[in-house]
């Protein structure tokens, strides 16, 4: 017995033109393309930035303190932002959920950021 009454999925080539998703226009993507612009430059930002933001000290004799968890700075500033940033890119260009996908990865590289200067505060 068939369900007739189940929607088809939106792949499915049964369906008339109306039913399909619209095409993005050129302001669609011309808005992506700045997303992933503003992506980019927050991940370069986090990822250049962020060690040296976390390792400061204005109370120290040369200005940046001696972190205990270099390590770990390191491997977020080399590994984990830069695919984070990728990522974030790549899933903005995909056909559903582009903005979304860039204000989650945006969110994501600013907790990055977040976390790296706290652990650079821990002395």
């Amino acid at each position: 017995m068939e369900n007739t009454d189940a929607p088809f999925d939106s792949g499915s080539p049964f369906l008339d033109d109306s039913d399909r998703r619209p095409r993005r226009s050129v302001a669609d993507w011309g808005w992506l393309t700045v997303l992933a612009m503003g992506v980019l430059a927050v991940g370069f930002f986090v990822g250049g930035l962020g060690p040296l933001f976390a390792i400061a000290c204005d109370t120290c004799q040369d200005g940046v303190r001696n972190p205990h968890s270099i390590d770990v700075l390191i491997a977020l500033a080399w590994y984990v932002v830069p695919l984070t940033t990728l990522g974030t890119v790549v899933a903005i260009f995909l056909p559903r959920g582009g903005g979304r996908a860039g204000a989650i990865g945006l969110g994501v590289l600013v907790a990055l950021l977040l976390l790296m200067v706290f652990l650079g505060q821990l002395v």
